[in-house]
């Protein structure tokens, strides 16, 4: 008599085992790019957040310099134009927000311009690594981004209007009127009522 023919057992099992360990692989190196995506948009969003803390501290300067030259300078409207401020404080004011989303500034807030209106563009690495993965080198690298704030004016006026009289603002379809020779700072709007603050595109 014949001997029967061996079943189809022992042959499945390799390919069975060679299959669980790519399906294993596949979904590791899904995790680790997951992991990596984390990372990124993490420090995307610091990025993000100090460059408008950048920009917002710049624009509470604007608003003190505004506030101290109206009924005193002749030329106040000048800081409407959203470029006299200095920006002493705008690394700081990055260094904090970038603090708080556990990463670090590299090389400060830096000055640009973008599409005329002035602003920071801040680069920043995470304080912590993408993390351990079956990509070598993942558990000591950090994330990087960059990101762009700028301070728009949404002020206009008359091009003859006497900055010594009552003057009219139009702040974005919101009037505000503002008298040098009875000036108060509380006449004065929020600062996002004269200057909008964000990420340039």
């Amino acid at each position: 008599m014949t001997r029967p023919v061996r079943g189809d057992r022992g042959q499945t099992l390799p390919i069975y085992i060679w299959l669980t360990g790519i399906l294993l692989f596949a979904a590791f190196a899904f995790f680790a790019f997951a992991q990596a995506a984390s990372a990124r948009n993490g420090a995307q969003s610091a990025a993000d957040a100090a460059a408008l803390a950048a920009a917002q501290d710049s624009r509470d300067e604007l608003m003190a310099g505004l506030t101290g030259a109206v009924g005193t300078d002749d030329h106040w409207l000048d800081w409407l134009n959203g470029d006299k401020f200095q920006g002493a404080g705008a690394s700081a004011a990055a260094d904090r927000l970038a603090a708080e989303n556990d990463s670090t500034v590299q090389g400060g807030a830096q000055p640009a311009f973008v599409n005329g209106f002035p602003g920071y563009r801040v680069a920043i690495e995470t304080r912590y690594t993408v993390g351990d993965s079956i990509i070598p080198g993942t558990e000591n690298r950090h994330a990087t981004a960059q990101a762009t704030a700028v301070i728009q004016p949404r002020c206009t006026f008359a091009t003859d209007a006497d900055p010594k009289k009552l003057m009219q603002l139009d702040c974005g379809g919101r009037i505000v009127d503002i008298d040098p020779e009875h000036f108060n700072s509380d006449d004065l709007p929020d600062a996002s009522v004269l200057f909008s603050v964000h990420l340039a595109e």
